[in-house]
């Protein structure tokens, strides 16, 4: 009888220890100021929930292509204008309601809507009509042609939300996901957990942790002693050799769409002179900044797209670094003598870069005060309320040169011609008409001298060797979680 007991614990033993865990705890830079990504402008929200508890109908493959999501597939009137989505049946939200067409024109309307607080209202402003032809079937009508609008309905920001539940989604979100909210403590971790009547696939997992971790020698010490399990969006890229050389880890470097720029208040003098905008520009040495502050990670961009897109125009000559230009061009705008306020929030590559830029601008002469803000002050203070003279930011949303195009955007770039071009942008469907205006695009902005653009932030990322399934690229901001496996 002893034997016998001995023999089936040693074999529940055996079977505990060999099953492959179903937990990951994951760590993150930036808290999320909240939790719902139709209402915030933040990446932190989309790397929280983006496929994992909210779906758009469509949404992004890991490779940028998109795929369909709640919409299961699409049909295309041949004048463009007409997008027909025909639903997933079955689907219903974390609180039990049912998914239907009636909540699609819900957060469609909504997000549309004169009064909407939506970051990204302006991929909804081509919609003229949503209408519901039946529970699985939704016609949306645009007032113009637009071959990207699957690619818009894929952002975070259109997500589905319900009725129901929008009122506490940025505190207790609620979505159609294959994972519901667990619970958020704030200055530490927000919980999901496996949604078990999930419409689709379910996930190999069954909790996920993000924990908030800014500081990085802190994220350092973290993963080294086990806690965490990744960390996509490693801060500390100076250790990276560290993780290199020990087998009981793994670096994936991969691109990202996040624009890494010096951004200028256009609106204010003296940076409403183009050519102020012009030597601050010619005063920063980008290889500079990229060995300095993200050891070698990055590359160096000069206008507001990403070197890995095909329709990408290298204009960093344009802008190149020439310390006499810059003293000869504020000489000549009458700005010798320039104070300026550079606001810099937590990210490394911000706080870290700045104070490079600050001694390259002191060179040419151009004073800087560093004010270091937190995350959400920088949302308030720059992003809001337009205070500020430079700031340094990674604008990581995919195909985000449209922000150019919105003159009350916090950089207030307001130039009617690139309006228009947008917006011819917008209508064209012809592939090769879009690069073409994409590149007219780039070029406008560059030769403005709108921001200095710094480098294309790359996707740094540390995870324990057996844990799989996790983006290398980052087409948007998130940590999908509908792949991640531990591998036995």
């Amino acid at each position: 009888m002893k034997r016998t007991l001995v023999a089936a614990a040693l074999t529940f033993w055996a079977t505990t220890a060999l099953a492959a865990p179903d937990a990951v705890t994951l760590g993150m830079v930036l808290e999320p100021p909240n939790l719902d990504p139709t209402a915030g402008a933040a990446a932190a929200i989309d790397e929280v929930v983006y496929a994992n508890v909210f779906e758009g109908l469509t949404r992004f493959a890991p490779d940028g292509s998109i795929l369909p999501a709640l919409a299961q597939g699409w049909d295309v009137s041949e004048d463009g204008t007409v997008y027909t989505f025909h639903l997933v049946t079955g689907a219903t939200f974390h609180d039990g309601t049912s998914f239907d067409a009636e909540d699609v024109k819900f957060s469609l309307d909504r997000a549309r809507a004169e009064d909407s607080t939506n970051a990204q209202k302006a991929l909804f402003t081509g919609i003229s009509s949503v209408e519901v032809l039946d529970p699985a079937t939704v016609k949306v009508t645009l007032a113009a042609p637009d071959g990207a609008f699957p690619f818009k309905m894929a952002w975070g920001d259109a997500v589905i939300v319900a009725p129901e539940s929008i009122a506490t989604d940025a505190t207790k979100p609620i979505g159609t996901g294959p994972f519901q909210f667990g619970e958020w403590v704030q200055g530490d971790r927000v919980t999901l957990t496996a949604y078990p009547d999930y419409w689709g696939e379910k996930p190999a997992l069954n909790r996920a942790t993000f924990r908030f971790i800014s500081d990085p020698t802190a994220a350092f010490a973290a993963m080294m002693s086990g806690d965490i399990d990744a960390f996509p969006n490693y801060p500390a890229p100076e250790t990276l050799s560290q993780f290199e050389a020990d087998p009981r880890f793994k670096v994936v470097v991969g691109t990202t769409e996040g624009e890494t720029i010096l951004a200028m208040n256009n609106r204010n003098p003296p940076l409403n002179d183009v050519r102020v905008r012009e030597a601050i520009a010619h005063a920063i040495n980008r290889q500079e900044i990229i060995d300095g502050a993200m050891f070698g990670y990055g590359t160096p961009i000069g206008t507001h797209f990403p070197p890995h897109n095909p329709d990408y125009v290298d204009l960093t000559d344009l802008s190149a670094y020439d310390p006499d230009k810059s003293r000869a061009l504020l000489a000549e705008a009458g700005a010798s003598d320039l104070t300026l306020r550079l606001a810099l929030p937590p990210p490394s590559y911000a706080r870290r870069g700045g104070e490079i830029v600050a001694a390259q601008l002191a060179a040419v002469g151009i004073r800087t005060q560093i004010t270091n803000v937190e995350w959400a002050q920088w949302l308030e203070q720059v992003f809001g309320n337009h205070d500020f003279d430079l700031t340094i930011i990674s604008h990581v949303e995919p195909a985000d040169m449209n922000i150019y195009a919105r003159p009350d955007y916090y950089f207030g770039y307001d130039k009617p011609e690139f309006i228009t071009l947008m917006a011819e942008l917008d209508r064209a469907v012809d592939p090769a008409e879009r690069s073409a205006l994409t590149k007219q695009a780039e070029e406008m902005i560059a030769h403005d001298y709108v921001n200095a653009f710094l480098f294309q932030l790359a996707k740094t990322g540390v995870a324990k060797a057996k844990l799989e399934g996790l983006w290398e690229n980052a087409p948007t901001p998130a940590n999908d979680l509908t792949g991640v496996y531990w591998a036995e």
